[in-house]
């Protein structure tokens, strides 16, 4: 059995040892199905955006790490991508999640500082543009407000939305961490990175125990999304 035919075993006994425990427990419906749908996808993009624009400013890590592919096993990582959404849905019906980083060196580009600050916020760009994408088509493309093609298009555009602003938050090494890092003192810089090893409890604290935190930062970009389904 080679690599790729034994990452596919794993990913495919991972997701349905997930789906058995939903179905096991009869949390698994076709709203947590919808969710999980469009989250992969999603972060998938968003990482993508990440090497194709590094890749415009003469970085061509990415390319040749072979991610600037829309294959999902090139970018899933099973803990982000599967266990921690599957986990989030399971418990509270929402979730988040984020596929393997994209390579990038900014060494490698024409401005290193200016184009690496780009390349970081394409990904949080791309979760925008699909956001904008879905509500759009949501308003000229599907008259129902209750079919499926709505709700298909309702969840991208909301799971977009809170993609981009949790990437934005300026934790390490989330994409709005490259913000903190432009403006801090060098002097600064480098306790400010020791942030990633704690980058995992962070985040699990932010999300099951200070579990109203981020629905307050998020809740103003919701209610502005809301407004242009109007």
């Amino acid at each position: 059995m080679n690599e790729r035919t034994r990452q596919y075993a794993f990913v495919a006994l991972l997701v349905a040892g997930i789906i058995w425990l939903a179905w096991s427990r009869g949390s698994l419906g076709g709203e947590e199905v919808l969710l999980f749908s469009v989250l992969v996808p999603s972060v998938i993009l968003h990482e993508v955006s990440h090497g194709a624009v590094a890749l415009v400013f003469g970085d061509d890590t990415a390319k040749q790490a072979g991610r600037l592919t829309l294959n999902p096993l090139a970018h899933i990582d099973p803990l982000w991508t599967i266990i921690l959404p599957a986990l989030m849905i399971l418990s509270s019906g929402a979730a988040i999640g984020m596929a393997k980083p994209v390579p990038v060196n900014p060494r490698r580009m024409r401005r290193p500082r200016d184009h690496g600050l780009i390349v970081a916020l394409a990904g949080p760009a791309t979760n925008l543009v699909l956001a904008a994408l879905a509500t759009v088509a949501f308003r000229v493309a599907a008259p129902d407000p209750f079919g499926d093609v709505a709700e298909v298009l309702l969840m991208i555009g909301f799971l977009n939305v809170i993609l981009a602003v949790f990437n934005l938050l300026p934790i390490p090494p989330l994409d709005g961490s490259a913000l903190i890092e432009r403006v801090l003192p060098v002097r600064w810089l480098t306790p400010y990175l020791e942030l990633r090893r704690w980058s995992f409890l962070i985040l699990f604290a932010l999300f099951f125990i200070f579990t109203g935190v981020f629905g307050r930062i998020v809740e103003p970009a919701i209610r502005l999304w809301e407004r242009t389904l109007a």
